[in-house]
């Protein structure tokens, strides 16, 4: 769970799943001091809890920064209130990347649109240009995924590599 020290980060406990690690002969101490939180145990092992901490902490912390990007994208564009227009699609992709995985992927990406994708990157070159590094590296991530899950025509995925690469 992300605790941002306000006062809704005790409601949110209740029916989170915390990972657990401890010596083996703790682990049934451990996983009930979880469950009478009301919460859901789940076991990491201990070679593994850096990658658990990096995975949760990067969803939880990137997801921040790429929203705050947006809604300040937005602001620049003139939308008065970003949020409102951020919330349900947003909430969207996050219920689709849930459920589906990389199969909830829509967007200029999935399609293999290069001409859009390059005109975004000029538009954040003019107006945002410390967030040109990050849309790059993260629409080039999407692409691979795309790829390897079938979803971006080899055709489609060499014009938009190419767009990425400049």
């Amino acid at each position: 769970m992300t605790f941002p020290g306000r006062d809704e980060d005790i409601d949110r406990l209740a029916d989170c799943a915390f990972g657990v690690t401890a010596p083996e002969q703790l682990r049934p101490i451990a996983e009930a001091l979880v469950v009478e939180m009301g919460a859901e145990p789940v076991w990491i092992a201990e070679d593994k809890r850096t990658l658990y901490h990096a995975a949760l902490a990067g969803g939880a912390n990137h997801l921040v920064t790429l929203v705050a990007d947006s809604a300040g994208l937005l602001q620049a564009a003139g939308v008065p209130e970003p949020g409102r227009m951020l919330a349900p699609m947003l909430s969207a992709a996050l219920d689709n990347a849930l459920r589906l995985g990389i199969h909830g992927l829509s967007g200029p990406v999935l399609r293999g649109d290069s001409g859009t994708v390059a005109g975004h990157i000029e538009q954040l070159r003019e107006n945002a240009p410390e967030s040109v590094a990050s849309y790059v590296e993260l629409a080039r991530l999407t692409a691979d995924r795309a790829i390897t899950a079938g979803l971006l025509k080899p055709e489609d995925a060499a014009r938009l590599l190419d767009v990425l690469r400049r």
